[in-house]
């Protein structure tokens, strides 16, 4: 059975206390990235930060469970995550169309989502998040034709016609721009608020229908809507009281 998302509003450090161990099946954090001036994005040290999120995840995960974390490229560099989690991929979120000029270093095109999993993970879907073939099928079918392919150690390469492994750069999935449908200010653009398209991706891959899937830092609720809407049990933790009724509303709850 699956219930109604559940909002918490509260500070995630001091609720995680009220989470029981080896409890949750799939974290989604979008939190604090450390580079902007807003209130909310001011952690300090966000590799430390970060470590100590890995540590509760650690925690609250159930055996075989998968959190995803996103930052910039240096969100997990020198930490020992190794003790608290596997990481399993670090997922490039590739975005060219980003307007920023760097004028002494090379712009950041792209957000890192570091996948992770308590032990190994117990749940990859791979059927559920395929994406198109971008090689021209002839030419696929002329590569399956060696040896190695067609007979023995490579076999499983070989073209599937229900579309491929998406792989750990993604720039199918567009960031929201000014026009999107889905997004609800102007002022949640880039920061707060990410596509539905990319939640879905995390949530079908890592998570079965009736899972509990957990947003810590839940923003605009795009992981709660999503993961509703496909039959998970949500909970999101949300300290800006402003976000929060701005999820009930979009929720359509009370």
């Amino acid at each position: 059975m699956v219930n109604p998302p559940q909002i918490i509003h509260a500070d995630f450090f001091a609720y995680q206390r009220e989470i029981p161990s080896d409890f949750v099946d799939l974290v989604i954090s979008d939190g604090p990235f450390g580079v902007t001036t807003q209130a909310w994005d001011r952690p300090g040290n966000i590799q430390q930060f970060n470590l100590e999120l890995i540590r509760i995840f650690s925690r609250i995960l159930k055996p075989g469970g998968s959190a995803y974390l996103f930052g910039k490229p240096d969100c997990i560099d020198f930490i020992d995550y190794r003790p608290h989690l596997q990481l399993n991929a670090k997922i490039i979120w590739y975005q060219p169309s980003r307007l920023a000029q760097g004028r002494i270093n090379y712009t950041n095109n792209y957000d890192i989502i570091a996948y992770f999993s308590k032990g190994n993970a117990s749940t990859f879907n791979l059927e559920d998040i395929r994406v198109e073939q971008l090689v021209e099928l002839e030419h696929r079918k002329r590569c399956e034709n060696v040896p190695s392919v067609k007979n023995g150690t490579y076999g499983r390469t070989m073209f599937n016609p229900k579309g491929k492994n998406p792989g750990d750069v993604w720039g199918d999935i567009k960031q929201l721009t000014y026009r999107s449908k889905e997004l609800l200010d102007r002022k949640y653009l880039n920061t707060i608020q990410k596509p539905e398209k990319l939640m879905e991706r995390l949530i079908l891959a890592s998570s079965h229908p009736g899972d509990l899937v957990l947003d810590p830092f839940a923003g605009t609720g795009t992981v709660l809507k999503v993961a509703h809407r496909l039959d998970r049990n949500a909970w999101g933790v949300e300290q800006d009281e402003k976000l929060i009724q701005a999820i009930h509303k979009r929720l359509g709850l009370g």
